[in-house]
């Protein structure tokens, strides 16, 4: 009897062991879950702070502008270049690059992602920041007027610059800046200097114009649960590239636009894998100085009059149905906006046709879209419709703060 009393009492002590050693392990998972490891950046790569501007120099560095936009400029400046995982055209993952603007204030701040113009400079990257370049003047300007500036240098410049830059490409310019806006996420996320306050604002002139319409669809089509994204503001875009393409093949136009035409045209041919010798898009005359130089091809006549006749006729007619599809996959504007959007365009626009914004408002709207308008500017040119465009851009996006 004592013999089996004492076994019972070595099983119960046994138990009772086991069962503390499990609770005790069980405590010791519960407090790992408590203090969850720091999650891994998924698309930042690396950030390096570049420069520091006071407000003084930002008014200096706006040149003949400063004194008109004195007024607007309330902060100093941070400038950081951010490198991040991005994909290449054909879905390959590359490293690119931009520039961040962080305004120095207190309180908490939006965030504006502005979509450059048209690059023919690499040394003019945001993330390099160059003096007189487009985001040390207009980055600036509106970082100092209390945003934080997210300004993708896109696929071709900057960390990617040995790339080509795929120019006027609805679905890399789109995706580029998308990841840069991930980024600039990770990063104000790992960082005290400054609080955003998670609204978004969208912007972007000429080919920033037309990069800025295709983030925006991006971010409502596929990635509307990250971004609380408030107005859109574009400017002279060739949102309709279907129609711009008919005109400028079919009639006369400034031969001093022919290279930037020059680049759509042999970038599509690339990009979707078209692969046609310059001899089937060119007359004779012009197809070897073009194989030869491209896009720095120096022909001073209309654009339609360099190309061969069987070339428009299979334009005219829908038989070069892969260089038609190609446009088509470009005609940016064929969605519904959900965001607040402004269109600003000058009707005498000679690069970027006025129709443009035309043809997007008429779609959009016959689409069901309530929230677009089309600012057009009267007599206003490419270059000259800039500044109404700035000035309306940061009105419209002060108003729905």
């Amino acid at each position: 009897m004592q013999k089996s009393t004492t076994s019972d009492l070595v099983r119960r002590l046994s138990f009772l062991l086991i069962w503390s050693l499990l609770i005790l392990n069980s405590c010791k998972d519960d407090d790992t879950k408590l203090v969850p490891p720091k999650e891994e950046n998924v698309y930042l790569k690396e950030s390096a702070s570049i420069k520091t501007l006071t407000k003084d120099q930002v008014i200096q560095q706006a040149g003949s502008l400063g004194g008109i936009v004195a007024g607007y400029v309330k902060n100093d400046i941070k400038v950081y270049k951010i490198t991040y995982k991005t994909k290449n055209t054909d879905g390959t993952e590359i490293t690119a690059s931009g520039a961040l603007i962080l305004p120095v204030v207190t309180g908490p701040v939006s965030m504006i992602s502005v979509q450059h113009g048209t690059m023919r400079n690499p040394k003019e990257a945001p993330s390099l920041f160059a003096d007189n370049s487009e985001a040390a003047s207009f980055g600036s300007l509106f970082g100092s007027m209390g945003y934080v500036i997210a300004y993708p240098d896109y696929i071709g410049y900057g960390a990617s610059e040995t790339l080509p830059h795929p120019y006027e490409h609805r679905a890399s310019l789109a995706s580029a800046s998308l990841d840069m806006l991930r980024a600039a996420k990770e990063f104000l996320q790992g960082q005290t200097e400054v609080k955003w306050n998670e609204k978004l604002y969208v912007a972007g002139y000429s080919e920033g114009g037309f990069a800025t319409m295709s983030l925006q669809r991006k971010i409502e089509e596929e990635a509307s649960s990250e971004f609380n994204l408030r107005a859109s503001s574009c400017g002279a875009g060739a949102y309709d590239k279907t129609a711009f393409m008919k005109y400028i093949v079919n009639s006369p136009t400034e031969g001093t636009y022919n290279s930037l035409y020059l680049w759509v045209l042999l970038s599509y041919d690339r990009i979707y894998k078209l692969n046609k010798p310059a001899t089937y898009y060119f007359r004779d005359k012009y197809a070897s100085q073009i194989a030869q130089n491209g896009i720095n091809v120096n022909i001073n006549e209309s654009f339609s009059s360099i190309l061969n006749d069987s070339f428009k006729k299979a334009l005219n007619d829908g038989t070069d149905k892969g260089f038609i599809d190609a446009i088509g996959d470009n005609d940016v504007y064929k969605f519904k906006p959900k965001t607040p959007t402004r269109l600003y365009h000058g009707d005498q626009d000679p690069l970027v046709f006025y129709f443009n914004s035309v043809n997007a408002l008429n779609a959009m709207k016959a689409a069901g879209a309530t929230n677009v308008e089309l600012f057009t500017i009267k007599g206003g040119t490419h270059s000259s419709s800039i500044f109404t465009f700035l000035l309306g851009t940061q009105q419209f996006f002060a108003d729905t703060q």
